[in-house]
């Protein structure tokens, strides 16, 4: 089957108050900062053969991350839980500039985060192709929140549309030292606007990147498209092991024999990404049948069961 070109490798850094809108590539050096104070660490080690093992330093914590985004319409997501990008994506050709603060990401004080795709540029925003066409989000936990394994999960409401591109994933932690694709990517939930009733869950990794990532997608039954109504989206991951269920359904399980020798990086912390682009190569930009704005809505964020290393490990 078709698979999507990654974001990972087109898509802008973290937020800063000096950033531009360069690509990913060509901003490795700041996003090594971020992704730097992102990373809690790896598992522990076991302690040496003779030395009394120190429980308090050694054990693994439980991670956990939960965001139901609560509190007043209009207000911006939780700083401490999350930090906003700015800037376009030349190298995968979207067509939105993400902007700061709660211009495009807001609570609607329901209990949702919406991310909202508008055809507009009031900031007169300078894109790849020249005067950006339109705004939208992108939110990320590096540096707030990391995990390794676990159940990650999100119940979203895509938007409906030609060129629309909503995502739920991660990426390794180590980027900025590494490198994509050497940092592995997991994408949780991929939709884009030409296949209202499928989306699609892959891995991303040295050898298996962009259109050669290994995944798979899911269809609703009957014709129903995902914009119809919430769905929740999930992994769960364990050591050499990825499994992707949409509604509680399982469609695909990935492990190290799924990928012909090539190297498994995803035994490490990554942190999440939401975000809402507007064309590019995969969904294609919109067209006469596409009106604005456009909404991603969040109900929740979850993590449950992974593993983080202690303070000082």
């Amino acid at each position: 089957m078709r698979m999507p070109p990654t974001r990972s490798d087109v898509m802008t850094v973290p937020t800063s108050p000096a950033s531009t809108s360069l690509s990913r590539r060509t901003k490795l050096g700041a996003l090594a900062l971020v992704c730097g104070v992102a990373s809690l660490g790896v598992l522990p080690t076991a302690s040496a053969e003779n030395a009394p093992p120190d429980r308090s330093a050694a054990a693994p914590t439980a991670s956990t991350f939960t965001d139901d985004f609560n509190g007043p319409a209009g207000a911006a997501v939780d700083g401490g839980k999350w930090q906003i990008e700015t800037g376009d994506n030349v190298n995968n050709h979207e067509r939105q500039y993400y902007t700061s603060g709660n211009k495009n990401a807001a609570l609607d004080g329901q209990g949702n985060l919406v991310i909202t795709a508008r055809k507009e540029n009031p900031g007169n925003y300078q894109c790849w192709y020249g005067r950006c066409e339109y705004t939208s989000a992108r939110l990320n936990t590096s540096g707030k929140f990391t995990s390794t394994y676990g159940h990650v999960e999100a119940r979203m409401k895509v938007p409906r549309g030609q060129g629309m591109w909503p995502a739920f994933w991660m990426l390794g932690a180590d980027i900025g030292s590494v490198g994509w694709p050497n940092s592995g990517e997991i994408d949780v939930m991929e939709n884009v606007g030409f296949e209202p009733s499928t989306v699609h869950g892959t891995l991303h990794g040295p050898g298996y990147s962009g259109s050669g990532g290994i995944g798979a997608g899911y269809t609703l039954p009957g014709g129903e498209a995902f914009a119809d109504k919430f769905h929740t989206f999930a992994v769960d991951w364990s050591p050499n092991k990825v499994t992707w269920s949409v509604d509680g359904r399982v469609y695909q399980t990935r492990t190290p024999a799924d990928l012909n020798g090539k190297r498994w990086v995803f035994d490490k912390p990554f942190f999440l990404i939401l975000n809402l682009a507007v064309g590019g190569y995969w969904p294609g930009d919109p067209d006469g049948s596409t009106t604005f704005p456009k909404q991603l809505v969040v109900d929740y964020v979850r993590v449950t069961g992974g593993n983080v290393a202690p303070t000082g490990s």
